[in-house]
């Protein structure tokens, strides 16, 4: 019997979202002869009936394209914003899979994407879902697909930036992508040749860096790379976050601990000038931003995203749902949703990229 796909893309755009689309369709269609549709703009599209025929045709030319061509969202299924309430549209969503009479709900997204899709397989729909991030947080896989596009231009960019901060003697620091979790920084910083890597996990000490900073003027070295997460927090503030977290309750410590992350926000540029007064080098922040989810998947992320599609193909035809379909060196593997929803993947602090950092001689702050 012909088994009927819904797909969606859900969370931050990614590069190889298009790619994992066409992995899923492509196989789907001419290996095992189903019927696909897609969902625009994520669960939103999936609660108001909002679909495309994911034929030959929209399939065709799609493999190069950054971004999604279903378009994404952020919304919940329990927590949808309609006008101005917030309203639980699970059942909607529920009426809308059977109303297409779907065997599967295929949904490509990271953490959030996970949880939501969660909900709706313990609400009776089957799910199966597809890790995509540039901050390569997702856990039980080894890698997810937009985090080496992410990872190359953000080396190139500290590529670049190494020529101004030499010419002109300055220290530049150069804020990545990753709110949590440092493998962007960590990756592009060493790959990049950055002095000083600030990453999440590591909360770093600010006379420390400076410290590591005025070595190098010391060693005739007149120009510091600082590559930092936007996540990255100093000690002080995270003892100040972790105390609130221990101690605190109600109303009072959750605003506390709001005003706080507030402050984490701006650490960069606090960080950026300090460095200037604690150095006596000029020093000049580049935030790298969005710039780092766009353009052309790379051919190592369209490899990566086409492969898990097309063994979501397989793994559908197999009817094993519930399921996310991880990378596992060059093959895949059907990992319970269960054992990824709420996790989150950090960087060890036995990694060997930090050992790799660290003997080369890269400050990592602590």
């Amino acid at each position: 019997m012909t088994q009927y796909i819904g797909i969606l893309t859900a969370g931050g755009d990614s590069p190889g979202l298009n790619a994992a689309i066409r992995g899923v369709g492509k196989t789907g269609q001419n290996v095992y002869g189903m019927q696909i549709i897609g969902f625009r703009d994520g669960f939103r599209g999936l609660m108001e009936n909002r679909t495309v025929a994911l034929n030959s045709a929209a399939l065709s030319g799609i493999l190069t394209i950054g971004g999604t061509i279903l378009g994404t969202s952020r919304d919940k299924p329990q927590k949808m914003p309609i006008g101005n309430k917030t309203m639980d549209m699970t059942e909607v969503m529920l009426e809308t899979y059977r109303n297409h009479h779907l065997d599967v709900l295929v949904c490509l997204g990271g953490g959030g994407t996970a949880k939501n899709a969660y909900h709706l397989m313990q609400h009776g729909l089957n799910i199966i879902t597809l890790p995509k991030t540039i901050d390569n947080d997702v856990a039980m896989t080894d890698v997810t697909f937009g985090f080496d596009t992410a990872l190359t231009i953000a080396t190139e960019a500290i590529d670049r930036l190494h020529s101004t901060a030499h010419s002109h003697h300055r220290i530049i620091v150069v804020e990545v992508m990753g709110h949590n979790t440092g493998w962007l920084a960590l990756g592009a910083g060493i790959a990049g040749g950055a002095d000083v890597i600030l990453i999440p996990e590591i909360p770093y000490n600010i006379e420390r860096v400076a410290g590591s900073i005025r070595q190098r003027v010391r060693e005739g070295k007149a120009f510091s790379i600082v590559a930092v997460s936007e996540g990255a927090v100093p000690d002080d503030l995270r003892a100040k976050m972790d105390k609130v977290l221990k101690n605190g309750k109600g109303k009072k410590a959750k605003a506390e601990l709001a005003a706080l992350e507030a402050e984490r926000m701006n650490s960069t540029q606090r960080l950026t000038q300090q460095l200037e007064q604690l150095t006596g080098l000029e020093s000049r922040v580049t935030i790298l931003g969005h710039v780092q989810r766009g353009g052309i998947p790379s051919a190592a992320d369209r490899l990566l995203a086409t492969r898990l599609g097309a063994a979501c193909a397989r793994y559908i035809h197999e009817e094993r749902f519930g399921i996310m379909v991880a990378a596992r060196g060059d093959s895949t593997e059907a990992v319970p949703l269960e054992q990824v929803v709420g996790k989150r993947k950090t960087v060890p602090l036995d990694h060997p990229w930090i050992e790799t950092a660290r003997s080369l001689g890269v400050s990592l702050g602590d």
